[in-house]
């Protein structure tokens, strides 16, 4: 047994509060810190890319260098979406659909090149355009098995031959179902409309759900916001 030391004084509760003070405003500053920091680096990793992509195709005597004597960091992404605009614009158009199709089907008789354009074609599809393939509403499914409940998201009606060969009297839907914490990968289901349970919270709430693994829950009291799931440990869980 250690020997009482009468001269060792215990530390003062002022200052052992003091301390975690400081160590509650430090991890909450990195909370806010953290995020917004990521956030901005994104954004200018992302100019500095377009920039060294675009800037090369534009003439010396043009670039911001030359006219107002400073570098300017995101001149190439204003020439990149007004180049975006004017081929939208133009591919909206009868001459201009009429030199795509010629294009696609010179394409077409290129087999590795087919295969490239093709596939980059549906991702750019998939990704950016506003149809019915876009995903519109989180759901609940049961996957691996029975009684283990999954969050999805819902994409279309089975179509074609892949509704034909399903054996069931019902409508079956395609849903996406992603992996955590990284939400781009994950599995093409089809199952039963009836076995599927729409989520009334936004698809980015439930894409936030999916990130952190469970950790940030959409607030039912204010949508778009979230709250921790430590929220549980107050004896309030929320609805299974």
């Amino acid at each position: 047994m250690k020997p009482h030391d009468p001269q060792a004084q215990p530390e003062p509760p002022h200052r052992r509060s003091l301390l975690g003070g400081l160590k509650t405003s430090f991890i909450t500053g990195l909370v806010v810190i953290a995020p917004i920091t990521l956030t901005l680096w994104l954004i200018w990793t992302v100019i500095g890319w377009i920039d060294g992509w675009v800037l090369p195709f534009v003439p010396s005597s043009y670039r911001p260098q030359n006219l107002l004597g400073l570098d300017v960091p995101g001149f190439g992404v204003i020439i990149f979406l007004v180049f975006a605009v004017l081929v939208g614009w133009m591919a909206k158009g009868l001459i201009g659909r009429t030199f795509i199709g010629w294009g696609e089907n010179i394409v077409d008789r290129m087999p590795v090149v087919r295969s490239i354009y093709n596939g980059a074609k549906q991702i750019a599809e998939t990704v950016f355009a506003q149809s019915e393939t876009t995903f519109d509403k989180a759901c609940l499914v049961q996957y691996p098995r029975k009684g283990i409940w999954a969050i999805a998201f819902i994409s279309t009606r089975a179509k074609g031959e892949i509704a034909a060969r399903i054996p069931v009297d019902q409508r079956v839907v395609s849903v996406f179902l992603p992996t955590t914490p990284n939400p781009t990968s994950g599995f093409l289901l089809f199952v039963p409309e009836a076995d599927v349970i729409p989520l009334d919270m936004p698809v980015e709430d439930a894409a936030k759900l999916v990130i952190s693994a469970g950790l940030v829950y959409p607030n039912p009291k204010q949508p778009g916001k979230v709250i921790a799931a430590s929220g549980l440990a107050n004896g309030k869980p929320g609805r299974g």
